[in-house]
């Protein structure tokens, strides 16, 4: 039952009270007696209906008014229908789990099928850019070669001597308790110029040159300026993504070419050093003793496929993105990510080609 002023100059210096008291009791229904009300305002009805407690129990509707005028009845429902109303969440992991899945699944076959078509209309640009180099953008290709191959062959480099140092420092120590330790050249040599040279390059490069790409296409799409492009008359594969594909084909193969020498220096340097004592010039003979030149070329026929898949997938996240920077930072992380999964996977694909032709 209320009695007096319910007003907001006299409602609200009861509010917390009323609110705690709320909270403690446990009720299914509530009775507002109003008879003994002076006079009622909105904050006042909004005080007295937060007892329906309709942020807990949003079904709770069960109330009844009392000795309330008509004013006052309004002014009730009123403040009733505006308290807020959080439905409890309903659990349904397994429905959740289910639909997540389906929505990676579709997107992954959306992105599988842009991909694909973005390659397609690239090699028609590419073929015809080949037929007519005039219209090839020289400044911008040689611009694009020394940011993705001179400026990343420096960590090119000293990664790969650090990965080969690691893989003779193994095979040292394992295949020297079995007193087989000049076999470490052996592991050294086909490792580094088989598999680990390229994809370590290729890796870096996805890592480095392709959020670089999408980052600067996808700044240029939120300034509008490819839009500016086209309205120019520019093609826009033409224009950005033919000089990156370009700059990737020429200096992936030769970062590739540096990533097996600094690799095999790193070897050589280990195994000269450690108590194997393996010299130089032994390690040199058996390499070439050893490892044909097989080797080397299957690490570098994967180079210009590479190559294009890092360049095709960075120009394309960079030209999906839309006018927000949230869309920019999630193109530039998937580029980065489809790049190396697609580097691995090809990867994986060459290494069971050419294991069915025995090379």
């Amino acid at each position: 039952m209320a009695e007096g002023r319910w007003t907001v100059e006299t409602a609200s210096s009861v509010n917390d009270a009323l609110a705690a008291d709320f909270q403690k009791s446990t009720y299914v229904t509530v009775d507002y007696d109003l008879s003994a009300v002076e006079e009622l305002d909105t904050a006042g009805a909004y005080i007295l209906t937060r007892a329906l407690r309709m942020e807990i129990m949003c079904d709770m509707r069960d109330w009844q008014l009392h000795g309330a005028t008509p004013g006052q009845t309004v002014l009730m429902k009123v403040a009733a229908d505006s308290q807020p109303c959080t439905p409890p969440p309903q659990t349904r992991q397994f429905r959740d789990t289910l639909i997540r899945v389906g929505q990676a699944t579709s997107r992954f076959w959306d992105e599988l099928y842009a991909t694909i078509s973005f390659l397609g209309e690239f090699f028609a640009v590419f073929a015809r850019v080949l037929m007519q180099p005039r219209r090839l953008r020289i400044k911008s290709t040689v611009a694009l070669m020394e940011e993705v191959g001179l400026d990343a062959a420096p960590i090119v480099a000293v990664l790969s001597f650090a990965i080969g140092a690691v893989i003779a420092y193994m095979g040292a120590n394992l295949l020297g308790a079995l007193g087989f330790s000049v076999f470490m050249v052996d592991l050294v040599g086909f490792a580094m110029l088989r598999e680990l040279a390229v994809v370590i390059t290729a890796i870096l490069i996805a890592g480095r040159s392709a959020s670089a790409f999408t980052a600067q296409i996808g700044a240029m799409k939120m300034r509008q300026e490819i839009d500016a492009m086209t309205v120019m008359g520019l093609d826009t594969l033409e224009t950005l993504v033919v000089p990156r594909a370009i700059a990737c084909l020429l200096t992936i193969p030769i970062l590739t070419f540096l990533a097996m020498m600094s690799g095999i220096l790193g070897g050589l340097v280990v195994a000269w050093v450690t108590p194997t004592q393996i010299s130089p010039l032994l390690f040199l003979s058996r390499l070439q003793e050893m490892v044909g030149l097989q080797h080397f070329w299957v690490g570098m026929v994967k180079a210009p496929f590479f190559a294009i898949v890092i360049a095709i997938i960075g120009c394309r996240q960079g030209l999906a993105v839309k006018g927000s920077v949230e869309s920019l930072g999630s193109r530039v992380t998937t580029s980065v990510v489809q790049a190396i999964f697609a580097v691995i996977l090809i990867d994986a694909l060459f290494a069971i080609l050419f294991f069915q032709i025995g090379v």
